[in-house]
């Protein structure tokens, strides 16, 4: 089970060299923040126009089937 362990634990070191440091992460989660905000008021404004086009070309389909 030791051994198992320490395999484990010694695998595991490369990957630490991925995560970047905490003061770094913060700027990235400000960045991420933002970006949603921006996305959210687009998608809000679009999502309505997407939905009842959408419905607009089902109801034709539908028609056209008849």
């Amino acid at each position: 089970m030791l051994q198992f362990f320490f395999a484990v634990a010694f695998s595991a070191v490369p990957l630490t060299l991925y995560v970047p440091p905490v003061r770094s992460l913060n700027l990235f989660v400000e960045t991420l923040e933002t970006l949603l905000r921006q996305t959210t008021v687009y998608a809000n404004r679009v999502y309505p126009r997407f939905r009842h086009a959408c419905l607009r070309i089902l109801a034709s389909v539908h028609r056209l089937r008849r």
